[in-house]
């Protein structure tokens, strides 16, 4: 039933992804009983991505904000469609609020990234971005938090299938990866150092699009996962 309903209502096109998860040991209080998840992927547009050389640009930061809209309307529309067949359902945007935001640890209390590898869409990079099975990094994401269990689950997928690649970690320009392949239980200061990725973000877009937001893009353009 739910995936039928997921069906008609994510566009048939080639730009989206999804999958169903069990994410009951993944979510903090706030989430208490709806212990799955339906987790959406977007594509972004490649040639936008392509332009990323040396930072974020314009085009960039409006596909961004863009495709977090696209997705935040579409998880807006499953959680009603889901009201009327009994389902409990809370929509987790794909930017959380910064109020959400631990800055002791630049955690949320939910991750999109993680609810994708349970939903068998793809891994954890080296530098910390969910690298899709389909889109490689070139996606963004968001959830669909539901108190029964779907249909069917994603085969989990518990560790890295970067290999020996290490594009993203050598284009860097924070030097904010080390790396070590991702696998389920290693914490993520062990490869990937997201203050020093959160603060070259800032001055990248601040310099080069007049805005202090944390996006950079350079890692997600060298992936070579997705790219046509």
């Amino acid at each position: 039933m739910i995936d039928g309903i997921i069906r008609e209502i994510i566009p048939d096109d080639g730009e989206y992804i999804y999958g169903f998860a069990d994410l009951s040991d993944l979510l903090s209080s706030r989430f208490k009983g709806h212990d799955y998840g339906i987790v959406i992927g977007k594509k972004l547009d490649d040639s936008i991505v392509d332009s990323i050389i040396e930072g974020p640009n314009e085009s960039y930061y409006e596909l961004y904000m863009e495709t977090n809209e696209a997705l935040s309307g579409l998880i807006q529309r499953v959680s009603k469609a889901l009201k009327p067949e009994g389902v409990s359902s809370i929509p987790v945007e794909p930017t959380v609020p910064d109020e959400q935001l631990d800055r002791e640890k630049l955690l949320y209390d939910f991750s999109h990234k993680m609810a994708a590898t349970r939903a068998g869409l793809g891994w954890i990079g080296k530098t910390a971005l969910l690298v899709s099975k389909i889109f490689g990094p070139r996606l963004r994401l968001a959830t669909v938090l539901i108190d029964h269990p779907p249909d069917n689950f994603g085969p989990v997928i518990d560790s890295s299938r970067c290999g020996d690649c290490s594009l993203c970690v050598k284009w860097c320009p924070a030097g904010a990866a080390n790396g070590l392949l991702w696998e389920v239980g290693l914490k993520r200061e062990a490869f990937f150092n997201p203050f020093r990725c959160w603060e070259k973000c800032l001055e990248l877009s601040e310099k080069r699009i007049g805005k202090k937001v944390s996006i950079c893009g350079i890692c997600i353009s060298v992936c070579p996962v997705g790219r046509r």
